[in-house]
């Protein structure tokens, strides 16, 4: 299910992101969904590999942690 979620964006923000857009041939919605959704993946994995390695006797690498979130 989808829902609306309302940003205010600057002038010269929303104009890069509508070229970008444009230049992706996509929707500044969808390439705004997909920047929040990569951000919240960074996020998740950054604080996961911070658990992980203060748990760890080992270190793990960053492709170890990618391979356990994806």
């Amino acid at each position: 299910m989808e829902q609306d979620f309302l940003i205010t964006l600057t002038n010269d923000l929303k104009a890069e992101l509508e070229a970008a857009a444009s230049d992706e041939g996509q929707s500044a919605a969808s390439l705004a969904q997909k920047a929040i959704a990569d951000y919240l993946f960074s996020r998740q994995f950054r604080t996961l590999r911070a658990y992980l390695l203060a748990k760890a006797q080992d270190d793990y690498t960053d492709e170890d942690i990618f391979k356990i979130v994806s």
